[in-house]
C-alpha cells in the first residue's frame, strides 16, 4: 500500500482532510472515521490517522473529489463545535497508530512510579535493541559514554573513524564523559579566539550591519501571529502563520514514527539542546540573508556545542555562554549583536509553536543531508527531534521560550574581555586622531613659510642685480684700459677676469646655491655663469684656430681651476696652455671640444 500525500486544515465547525490520490479510481473508494480515528482506502492508497480531536458523523460531512488535480477533499464535523485541533500539520504525529501515541505517557506515569512489569521493561529492552548499534552489545568493551538525542547513542563514532574530524571536535567521544568535553571545549575556544578579528569586525562593521537588516519569514509570521492574537484574543491561532511547503510535507511522511522514553534528566537535555540548535541555525540564516551555501552545514555544527562537541547543557545561560563564545571563534562575521539578533529570533520561532519549530529542523535536516559528513548528524540528532518535536506540548514550548525571554546574556559573561579590548581600541583610536590633527596643523603652517623663503629669494635676485650691474661697470673700465692688447687677447682676458670680479660674491646672470665648508664654515657661492652670446660666437668662429702670443702678460693667473667638488677645490689645467721651455713661443690652444660656459675662479696675489 502507498501512503498518499495529504493535508489537514479547520474551521471552527469542520475538519478538512485533503487526500491526493493522482492514480486511484474514484469510484472505487472507502472512507471510516470515529471519534479520533480516520481511514481511507482507494487502491492501491491507504491512509489511517489518529486526529487531535474528535469527530462525529451527523449528516453534515461531506466528499467531492477533483479530477484535474486527482484529490480528494473531505470534511468531517467537530464533535465539539469551536474546539481548536492542535498539530494538525504534525503529519509523522498523525501517522502514528492510536496504541503507540497513548504509549508514551502510560510508560513515564509508571516509571514515574518505579512499578515497571516484566513484559513492559521487555518491550522497553526490545525497543532500544532495534538500533544497529547495540548489535555487539554481546562482547566485552571497555566502557562508553552516551551522546546523540536524549543520550541514547553510543559506539557511532567507532565505526565511523574516516568522517570522525569533519563531523565533530572531540576525539574519541566513546571514552570521553561529558565532564571531560565540556574542559576541552572551553579550551580550544580559548585558544581560537582572535582579538584582531573581533576588534575589526567590531569597528568596520559595515556588512554586519547589513546582513542584521534581513528579516527571515519567521519575523513576518510573529507579527501576523502577533496581531491575530490581539484580534482574537486566543493563542491558538499560530498554525495561520506557518506553512509548510509539498517538499517538507514529502519529507514529514518519509519520518519513520518513534516512541522516546525520556527520564527527566534526558528530557532537560533534549529541550536545552534544541535552543542550541536553533541560536545556530538562525545564526546562518542572518548572515547568508536565507541563502544556502557550502558553508552552511559547517556554520550550524560549529556553532553548537551539543552537534559539534556532544555537550549536554545543564542551564539555559550555558547553552548563551557557549552559542556567544563560537560565534566568536569561528564564522566569518565575529559581531555580538549577530549572538544577540539569533536570541532574538530563537525566541520568535518558539512563540510560534510546533510547526515553526518543526519547519526550522527540517530545513537543518535538509542541510546535512546535502552534506556528505553532515548526514551523521541527522542520525544523532535531528531526525528524532524531528519527530520528538510533532508529539511535545506547546505550552511546554511556551514556557521554554519565556524562560529563554528572561535570560540575559552579556559580554562580560563569555569571558574573552570584550569590554577591556573595546576599550583600549577606542583610545587607540583617539590617540591616532589626535596626531592626525597635529600633523594638519603642522601641513597648515608649512604655507607660511614658504612664502617667507620666496620673499628672501626676491631679495636675494634684487641684490644680485645690482651687483650684476656693477660688474659690468667694471668690465668696461677694464676693456677700455687695455685697449692696446689685440682683440683676441682682449676677449680672452674678458672671459677670465670679468667673471671673477669678487670670488666670493655673486657672478652675472645667476642663481646662487650656497652650502658650508667644513674648514673655518666659510661659505662659498658657486655660481653657474651665463657668457654673453657675442662672445660665444667669437668663440665658435676661432675654435679651431692657434693663437700665438708674444708673452704672456703679468698678473694673469697660471692656474685655472675647475670647480669639481662641493668642497671649492681647484683643479689646475696644465692642458689649457701649451708652455715653450725658451719663453717666446707661448701658444694658447684651444679645444676641440666647446665649453663656453667653463667654471674659472682667480688666485689671490697674497696667497700665491
Amino acid at each position: 500500500m502507498i501512503t498518499p500525500a495529504f493535508e489537514l486544515t479547520q474551521d471552527l465547525d469542520f475538519l478538512t482532510i485533503i487526500i491526493k490520490v493522482p492514480y486511484a479510481r474514484a469510484s472505487e473508494f472507502d472512507v471510516y472515521f470515529e471519534g479520533e480515528d480516520f481511514k481511507f482506502y482507494a487502491k492501491p492508497y491507504f491512509l489511517r490517522l489518529t486526529l487531535p480531536g474528535r469527530v462525529v458523523e451527523d449528516g453534515r460531512e461531506k466528499a467531492s473529489y477533483n479530477t484535474d488535480k486527482g484529490t480528494f477533499t473531505i470534511r468531517l464535523p467537530k464533535e465539539i463545535p469551536g474546539q481548536y485541533f492542535e498539530g494538525l500539520d504534525m503529519l509523522t504525529s498523525l501517522l502514528a497508530p492510536k496504541k503507540s501515541r497513548s504509549a508514551k505517557p502510560l510508560v513515564e506515569e509508571i516509571a514515574d512510579s518505579a512499578e515497571l512489569s516484566e513484559e513492559e521493561e521487555e518491550e522497553f529492552d526490545w525497543e532500544i535493541e532495534q538500533t544497529p548499534y547495540e548489535e555487539s552489545a554481546g562482547s566485552t568493551l571497555p566502557l562508553q559514554y552516551c551522546y546523540g538525542f536524549g543520550s541514547l547513542r553510543s559506539g557511532v563514532f567507532q565505526r565511523l573513524q574516516d568522517e570522525l574530524s569533519d563531523v565533530i571536535d572531540i576525539k574519541d567521544p566513546d571514552q570521553t564523559p561529558v565532564e571531560e568535553r565540556r574542559r576541552k571545549r572551553l579550551a580550544a575556544e580559548d585558544a581560537k579566539f582572535e582579538p584582531d578579528h573581533y576588534l575589526a569586525d567590531f569597528f568596520e562593521d559595515e556588512a554586519i550591519q547589513h546582513v542584521l537588516k534581513y528579516k527571515p519569514w519567521w519575523v513576518d509570521a510573529h507579527k501576523k501571529m502577533t496581531a491575530l492574537q490581539r484580534e482574537s484574543h486566543q493563542e491558538h491561532d499560530t498554525h495561520t502563520s506557518v506553512v509548510f511547503s509539498e517538499e517538507e510535507r514529502e519529507q514529514l511522511r518519509k519520518f519513520r514514527n518513534k516512541s522516546y522514553l525520556l527520564d527527566k534528566r534526558s528530557r532537560h537535555h533534549v529541550y536545552l539542546g534544541l535552543i542550541d540548535i536553533l541560536l545556530a541555525y538562525c545564526y546562518e540564516i542572518c548572515v547568508n540573508e536565507g541563502d544556502k551555501n557550502v558553508e552552511s552545514s559547517w556554520n550550524i555544527r560549529k556553532l553548537s556545542a551539543m552537534l559539534c562537541w556532544l555537550e549536554n547543557f545543564t542551564s539555559l545561560h550555558d547553552v548563551l555562554v557557549s552559542f556567544g563564545r563560537r560565534v566568536l571563534c569561528y564564522p566569518l562575521y565575529r559581531h555580538f549583536g549577530l549572538v544577540t539578533r539569533a536570541f532574538n529570533d530563537t525566541v520568535m520561532i518558539l512563540q510560534l509553536g510546533k510547526a515553526a519549530v518543526l519547519k526550522c529542523l527540517l530545513d537543518i535536516h535538509k542541510i546535512f543531508m546535502e552534506n556528505d559528513p553532515g548526514y551523521i548528524l541527522n542520525d544523532l540528532f535531528i531526525t528524532d527531534y524531528c519527530i520528538w518535536i510533532q508529539k511535545i506540548k506547546s505550552k511546554k514550548l511556551a514556557a521554554l521560550s519565556e524562560s529563554l525571554q528572561n535570560t540575559t546574556l552579556t559580554k562580560s559573561h563569555v569571558g574573552f574581555e570584550l569590554e577591556e579590548l573595546e576599550a583600549a581600541a577606542v583610545l587607540v583610536q583617539e590617540e591616532e586622531r589626535t596626531l592626525k590633527a597635529a600633523g594638519t596643523v603642522s601641513k597648515q603652517q608649512l604655507p607660511s613659510s614658504e612664502s617667507e623663503t620666496s620673499d628672501s629669494e626676491e631679495s636675494s635676485s634684487t641684490s644680485s642685480s645690482e651687483t650684476e650691474g656693477s660688474d659690468s661697470d667694471e668690465g668696461e673700465s677694464s676693456s677700455s684700459e687695455d685697449g692696446k692688447i689685440n682683440s683676441v687677447q682682449g676677449m680672452l682676458q674678458e672671459e677670465r677676469t670679468a667673471p671673477l670680479t669678487d670670488c666670493n660674491g655673486l657672478r652675472q646672470g645667476t642663481n646662487t646655491s650656497t652650502f658650508e665648508v667644513g674648514d673655518e664654515k666659510s661659505k662659498v657661492s658657486l655660481q653657474s655663469t651665463s657668457v654673453p652670446g657675442k662672445l660665444i660666437e667669437e668663440l665658435e668662429k676661432q675654435m679651431h684656430t692657434a693663437i700665438r702670443l708674444s708673452e704672456q702678460p703679468e698678473g694673469l693667473a697660471t692656474a685655472s681651476c675647475i670647480l669639481q667638488e662641493q668642497e671649492g677645490s681647484c683643479v689646475s689645467e696644465p692642458d689649457r696652455f701649451s708652455n715653450d721651455t725658451a719663453g717666446k713661443g707661448d701658444f694658447l690652444e684651444v679645444s676641440s671640444k666647446p665649453s663656453p660656459l667653463l667654471f674659472l675662479c682667480s688666485t689671490n696675489e697674497g696667497e700665491d
